[in-house]
């Protein structure tokens, strides 16, 4: 790219789960993934997201987890790949359900937590997943880890894909998250999540925890919505973004 205003992202955060920050977060993404009743969220909570997306313009995406609200959905429960199937099923249903009752497009899925590490590697459950996609609606896009063989398998079964980078957490070496809990793992002041973000999108790297530069080429950046100051972080982030000539805007492969 010849210039900074060459660059476009997708912006994509976590909500549906719980949040108060949620109407404010929403106002500086392009995407949402929403949280459809597994590790938070009810019909409720997802009809007013999807009110939400459908007033600002965002693009809307379902956000299943295993059925672990104790655990946020973050906790690796074992699931056999026919049980995360049915529950992976029954969550992109239901908010699909209400989508399509609105009338706003349910664009794309992205497993949360646990799930989508398990997916992002395990064979398996990457292929039930693909195929309860497919079942659903064959024109939904999947978004998951850049770099995963879940993507290379998603295009491969004729899925569309997003490869996702995250603005607030930590990298490995490997490509891989920092595993929450150890050091390095959450990015919380504004000003390191743009510095970050910046780099992934201008230079398609990261610094890894350990000093390392890692290559990692993403169609999206997550910024997660669950935390304290997430309205904040994000406006920091389009802020950012947009004053470097980056356009934050919704892309389909």
């Amino acid at each position: 790219m010849s210039d900074s205003t060459d660059y476009r992202i997708d912006l994509n955060a976590d909500l549906g789960e719980g949040s108060f920050d949620d109407a404010e977060v929403i106002r500086w993404v392009s995407s949402a993934n929403i949280a459809c009743a597994g590790h938070a969220g009810d019909a409720d909570s997802m009809a007013a997201a999807v009110a939400r997306c459908a007033a600002q313009g965002v693009r809307l995406g379902a956000h299943p987890g295993y059925p672990d609200r104790a655990g946020f959905g973050r906790r690796e429960l074992g699931l056999t790949p026919a049980e995360i199937g049915a529950t992976v099923r029954a969550q992109v249903a239901a908010l699909k359900a209400i989508a399509e009752a609105a009338g706003v497009p349910l664009v794309h899925v992205k497993p949360h937590g646990a799930l989508y590490h398990r997916a992002a590697q395990d064979a398996e459950v990457a292929a039930v997943l693909i195929e309860v996609i497919r079942d659903l609606d064959p024109q939904l896009a999947l978004v998951g880890l850049a770099g995963s063989p879940l993507l290379e398998a998603g295009r491969a079964a004729g899925l569309a894909v997003l490869a996702e980078a995250f603005a607030d957490r930590g990298y490995r070496a490997d490509g891989g998250l920092q595993p929450r809990g150890l050091p390095g793992a959450l990015i919380e002041a504004p000003a390191a999540v743009a510095a970050q973000a910046l780099d992934l999108v201008r230079n398609g790297q990261v610094c890894a925890v350990d000093g390392q530069r890692v290559a990692v080429r993403a169609d999206t950046l997550c910024l997660h919505g669950d935390g304290a100051g997430a309205a904040a972080r994000a406006a920091a982030l389009h802020q950012a973004l947009t004053a470097a000539g980056v356009r934050i805007a919704a892309v389909r492969p």
